[in-house]
């Protein structure tokens, strides 16, 4: 195993969104991960890439696959985790203590184990138990009503902010974070993380400037929400689109040179010239395909970049150099980041199938044969 992680263990209880993202960091970093599966389950499945290769958030670990009703599968679960560094877990809040998985439980049997749970709205607060998805999340946060165009609603920004960076990610550096502490005070402790609070969190910079005054509650009135005609998305020719973000004087010179714009009107400071300039630029960009602005505009200090769709992005000759994407078992997927100098990742595994790994987890983990034939007798894996 390799990686800056090898050598930590880690449980993962099996859910969806940023539990099986943080897992996937983990596990990118050389961390040894494993997921429990429910053996059976009555839920239809929302999601039909889950289980196959292409579940890209489950890559990098084995899984093993139990019928969480038997309540022997509750003394296989606790003696994994009386041996992990970490279990983590993105259910509502109560489930793991009906499972019979607690953290009270856990920690006792476990007094170094890092528990980490993740959820929509937290452990505790009025919300705490309804029901939610990212949207939802990010709109209790303010940030939602800051992205978009003054006309329309705020559109849905994918599910990056609050399941994958203010969820996910947020676990998993909770989790880093205790598994350190826990090297020094030899104690354990269970990490809340929130997606309301880690996509809050995300917007620590927006609340900074609005707090100074420099920030309109309007959408698309600042610079860095599509107000400012610098820092925006443009058609081109083709129907493709480029974006321009030339925030600082220097570089939205060099836009104005290049683009043959001389117009002193055009004041980058004055934002009763923004709506000319904006006209000038939609006009401008029009005249030519993408194509024409890479190749004028990439590598200079303009900066600019084209809008790639998720197919002409892995080919991008930064993308490719950097090794940006990577292909497994012919699913093109991100490769693990961020990139180390001396403790490098191990060459990333596909997901396997939910149970695939069952009884050679549980042989790496103690369990004898005895043990297994006593589990598979009772049908527990």
């Amino acid at each position: 195993m390799a990686g800056p992680l090898a050598g930590i263990k880690v449980v993962e209880m099996v859910g969806l969104g940023p539990c099986p993202f943080a897992a996937m960091m983990l596990a990118d970093m050389g961390a040894e991960v494993i997921r429990i599966d429910r053996k059976t389950s009555n839920a239809a499945n929302p999601y039909p890439v889950l289980g196959t290769r292409f579940d890209v958030l489950a890559r990098g670990r084995r899984s093993l696959a139990l019928d969480l009703k038997n309540p022997a599968a509750k003394d296989v679960v606790l003696s994994l985790l009386e041996q992990a560094d970490v279990v983590i877990e993105g259910f509502r809040p109560g489930v793991m203590e009906r499972l019979g998985f607690g953290p009270d439980l856990c920690l006792a049997r476990n007094p170094r184990l890092v528990y980490g749970r993740v959820t929509g709205w937290g452990q505790h607060g009025p919300l705490a138990q309804a029901a939610g998805h990212d949207l939802n999340y990010i709109a209790l946060t303010g940030m939602l009503a800051a992205i978009g165009r003054l006309e329309s609603p705020p559109p849905p920004p994918l599910n990056l902010l609050g399941d994958f960076g203010g969820g996910g990610m947020m676990l998993a550096f909770g989790v880093v974070c205790a598994v350190l502490e826990a090297k020094n005070s030899g104690r354990g402790q269970v990490i809340d993380a929130a997606m309301t609070d880690g996509a809050a969190l995300l917007g620590a910079m927006i609340y900074g400037l609005r707090a100074f005054g420099s920030w309109s509650l309007e959408r698309a009135s600042n610079q860095l929400d599509g107000g400012a005609p610098f820092y925006d998305s443009y058609a081109c020719a083709d129907g493709k689109y480029v974006t321009i973000a030339s925030l600082e004087p220097q570089f939205y010179a060099e836009l104005l040179q290049l683009a043959g714009i001389d117009d002193a009107a055009f004041s980058q400071g004055d934002a009763a010239t923004w709506p000319a300039m904006r006209e000038r630029f939609v006009r401008l960009f029009a005249s030519h395909p993408r194509a024409h602005w890479c190749a004028l505009l990439e590598q200079t200090d303009v900066c600019f970049a084209p809008v790639l769709d998720m197919d002409e992005a892995p080919a991008h000759p930064h993308n490719t150099a950097r090794a940006t994407f990577i292909e497994v078992d012919g699913v093109v997927q991100p490769a693990p980041a961020p990139r180390f100098s001396r403790s490098t990742p191990g060459p990333v595994v596909p997901a396997s199938p939910p149970g695939a790994d069952s009884a050679a987890i549980l042989a790496d983990w103690g369990f004898d044969a005895a043990a297994l034939d006593a589990l598979r007798t009772a049908g527990v894996i």
